[in-house]
């Protein structure tokens, strides 16, 4: 099976560093025009200079907060002026959230609604028009196992990642007689910033740290951002035509819930 990108456009949040980075990187070697988005002009430009340097011509980036409608409208703007068109969304800005449903205050839950909720509505919004105009599409909303199986004291991330994934099936029942396709990739517990962060705090060495998180999953080690990013490229595809309306777990068995 070969994965062929090439005349697509996609657009990515969070795309600067970990999992967005590594999709637009897959993306973009598929032959894709990769516009990323991130908040930290520093690192985002560092990212785009990669892609560049491995897809000449095909990466454009621009610094904005899409948690707010203005960054969300700054985004689109940007990557329609770079490119002309977006086929593709990759719904990926989001952080982790989790504490006693106590300590959650109404700015932190506003705020997580905001930043994985409402970025993506209003990302699709904009775009949905010229999907449904083109008969083409894909949205892929970047969520946690939590979504399905919420643990304790995993608010509010598991909150608003079970309403991502409810958007993810309201959407796909209106783009399917559009040909837009709309499915949910559901992370575990992968290689990233996140446990570097992690490592540093506690002063653990990294490896150590990830091979006691990789003994608690089943295939007994965690997984990497390449390897999410190659469930990102077949949803991307022609090769998922019939897929839409679905949240796949990539988490190496982790998940208690299909």
């Amino acid at each position: 099976m070969q994965i062929d990108l090439k005349e697509r456009t996609a657009i990515i949040t969070g795309g600067s560093k970990g999992l967005g980075l590594a999709v637009a990187q897959r993306f973009a070697g598929l032959g894709a025009q990769v516009f990323i988005v991130a908040r930290d002009v520093n690192v985002l430009e560092q990212a785009r200079a990669g892609i560049e340097r491995q897809a000449p011509g095909r990466v454009g980036a621009i610094a904005a907060d899409i948690a707010t409608p203005d960054g969300v409208n700054k985004a689109y703007e940007a990557a329609m002026s770079r490119f002309g068109k977006v086929d593709i969304i990759v719904n990926n800005a989001g952080i982790s959230r989790a504490g006693g449903f106590e300590s959650v205050t109404d700015e932190i839950w506003q705020a997580d609604l905001d930043l994985k909720l409402f970025a993506a509505i209003r990302l699709s919004r904009l775009v949905w028009p010229q999907m449904r105009q083109r008969q083409w599409g894909r949205i892929i909303n970047v969520l946690n196992i939590g979504a399905k199986a919420p643990a304790a004291k995993s608010v509010p991330t598991s909150v608003s990642r079970a309403a991502g994934m409810a958007l993810t099936k309201a959407l796909a029942g209106e783009g399917a007689p559009f040909n837009i396709l709309v499915n949910a990739l559901l992370v575990g517990r992968i290689e990233s910033d996140q446990w570097v962060r992690q490592a540093h705090a506690t002063g653990r060495p990294l490896q150590e740290l990830l091979d006691e998180m990789g003994r608690k999953i089943p295939l007994g080690r965690m997984g990497t951002a390449d390897e999410f990013a190659a469930a990102a490229c077949f949803m991307a595809s022609d090769w998922a035509s019939y897929i839409t309306g679905t949240a796949l777990n990539v988490d190496g068995g982790a998940s208690p819930v299909m």
